[in-house]
């Protein structure tokens, strides 16, 4: 089935304006649908949304901020690393537009390399998200993830950083008050904060993807190297990885992140940075 468009949400605060932009034009560039929606949860309009208005203009995208106010998830537990805003994914069909069905949320930490198309196309009819495991199943990790989480019948513990929602099920499924009540009994003890409430409560409704395609960790290529037997090398992940993800505390924007993919990273800075003087 050909969609007519395809929905993107997003969910950052100010200091990830910049970081968005670079993510979106990469999406933009190599996605064979550009009729891209943008829909940005956020908990007050962003000092710089006249900016990215501007930038999703210069594309030719439509924008809608969304804003979620102060009082929902005020409660959960929040750090520098993660703000209030990685909750919002997990309560967004109460935010968006009731008549979308489907939409794909990323992380502002991602890269497109290809197209994004026949992700957006996977069959849904029976789960409520489709998502990435980067702990392969059976493993020490995952053992522990599924102990602690008690959801030993999902297929692996999900990467939330790239999440296609069946729109439709999340709202006949998933209800606020559960989620509410799962932050409030095991809050201190969550580790990866909405991640972990994600896979605890929705990890049995979640189609897999595959990781290397999908949701590519990029501080892992050793990893997927060994993993392929020597298939997955950097020419591969440019022609087949769809979205790579620089996962954890190093980021590639930041002057000393040293990592494989840099020098990709920096690449489509440089191109936002030149189509913003063209302005």
């Amino acid at each position: 089935m050909t969609e007519s468009s395809i929905n993107l949400l997003f969910s950052i605060d100010n200091r990830f304006v910049e970081q968005f932009k670079v993510t979106l034009y990469s999406l933009y560039q190599n996605t064979s649908n550009k009729n891209l929606k943008i829909y940005m949860l956020q908990k007050e309009l962003l000092a710089d949304h006249k900016a990215i208005e501007r930038f999703c203009c210069q594309l030719g995208l439509s924008y809608e901020p969304i804003v979620i106010g102060e009082e929902n998830f005020k409660n959960a537990p929040v750090s520098d690393r993660y703000p209030a805003t990685i909750y919002y994914r997990l309560l967004a069909q109460e935010y968006l537009p009731k008549h979308l069905n489907k939409i794909l949320y990323l992380d502002a930490d991602i890269l497109c390399l290809n197209d994004i198309v026949p992700l957006y196309q996977t069959d849904m009819t029976d789960y409520i998200y489709a998502a990435a495991s980067h702990v392969s199943d059976k493993s020490i990790t995952d053992i522990v993830n599924k102990l602690r989480l008690n959801n030993f019948e999902a297929e692996g513990y999900f990467n939330s950083g790239v999440l296609l929602m069946n729109l439709e099920q999340c709202r006949q499924k998933i209800k606020p008050q559960d989620i509410m009540n799962y932050i409030s009994r095991k809050g201190n003890t969550l580790l990866l904060p909405d991640q972990d409430v994600l896979n605890a409560l929705y990890g049995t409704k979640t189609h897999l993807i595959p990781d290397e395609i999908y949701n590519y960790d990029a501080r892992y290529n050793m990893i997927y190297f060994t993993r392929s037997f020597g298939e997955w090398d950097l020419d591969w992940v440019i022609e087949n990885t769809v979205f790579l993800h620089f996962c954890g505390k190093d980021k590639p924007w930041k002057k000393d992140y040293k990592g494989r993919y840099a020098a990709l990273y920096k690449h489509y800075q440089h191109k936002v940075a030149m189509l913003e003087k063209e302005k």
